[in-house]
């Protein structure tokens, strides 16, 4: 029996996701046709792919075989479709974006909002999540790209430097900072601090500054979520270290404070791909948006 190339996918995206509900979202057909789809590849190759632990699945090891492969079959024949469309004068295609939360909220909107109204039959899909899961991604081919926080590793993998991201201190207006100008680790000790989950490169940036400086930081939440850090320090509940173009509109309408850090503390951003990558023309154009936005 032959492999479909539509379970082939199906699989993909369920991995991707460890759920079948939510590749049922992704692909905007039932679960039930995700199941079929999942169990004629298993008929096809007399092998199981998926172990069910709960609501996740999870590849056997037949199954990491397959996704190996089938991420680079996948790409070749998205790279045909591409290049017949390129026959017509038209970029399209998918691409797959991965990226933090903050380059999501605050630096990308706009320049995907361009390159959509550029590039009408480009279909962008956006994937969030912190830099290592989403380097691995890449890595896997997985994902096409992805704008990430340095470092980054991976042998197969290329950086191309994006832009800086300052960090800064914020709390609640009627805050009374320890000094003035810039605070240094220790200005910040005594405050409960409201930071980063663990386990993201920017948390490791963050207590990096302050192991530094000599200081273990009083961290008194941590969260993943960057609306809800500054609706937390705007409530008076602890003080942040966070990227300063996330708290622009705060700083405006004076609903937070914001105070530079001694010494200068930000993380590089960097678009990540992989080596091997075959160029297309879809990818290209994302590529050339994401270089504008770095040289702006």
């Amino acid at each position: 029996m032959d492999l479909s190339p539509v379970h082939v996918r199906t699989f993909a995206e369920v991995v991707r996701h460890a759920s079948f509900s939510r590749a049922a979202e992704t692909l905007h057909v039932s679960q039930p046709a995700v199941s079929h789809h999942i169990r004629h590849l298993e008929q096809a190759l007399g092998a199981r792919l998926l172990e069910r632990v709960g609501r996740r699945a999870f590849p056997t090891t037949a199954g990491q075989v397959l996704l190996e492969h089938a991420g680079r079959a996948l790409a070749e024949l998205e790279a045909a479709r591409q290049a017949i469309q390129r026959l017509r004068g038209v970029v399209a295609g998918r691409v797959r974006l991965g990226t933090g939360a903050t380059a999501s909220t605050y630096l990308l909107p706009d320049v995907l909002r361009r390159l959509r109204a550029r590039h009408p039959e480009l279909d962008l899909v956006i994937v969030t999540g912190n830099s290592p899961e989403l380097a691995a991604a890449v890595a896997a081919s997985q994902l096409d790209v992805a704008v990430l926080t340095l470092p980054v590793r991976g042998r197969q993998l290329v950086t191309t430097p994006f832009r800086a991201d300052p960090q800064v201190a914020i709390a609640a207006p009627d805050h009374r900072w320890p000094r003035r100008g810039a605070l240094r680790p220790a200005d910040l000790s005594d405050a409960p601090l409201i930071l980063y989950e663990r386990g993201g490169t920017i948390r490791r940036v963050i207590d990096a500054w302050f192991q530094r400086g000599g200081v273990r930081p009083r961290v008194a939440m941590e969260l993943g979520n960057v609306e809800a850090t500054k609706r937390l320090v705007a409530a008076g509940l602890g003080v942040s270290v966070i990227s300063a173009v996330a708290v622009r509109a705060e700083l405006r309408a004076r609903t937070l404070t914001a105070r530079a850090l001694a010494p200068p503390l930000e993380r590089r951003l960097a678009v990540v791909r992989r080596r091997d990558k075959p160029p297309t023309p879809a990818l290209d154009a994302v590529l050339a948006a994401l270089n504008g936005v770095a040289s702006a």
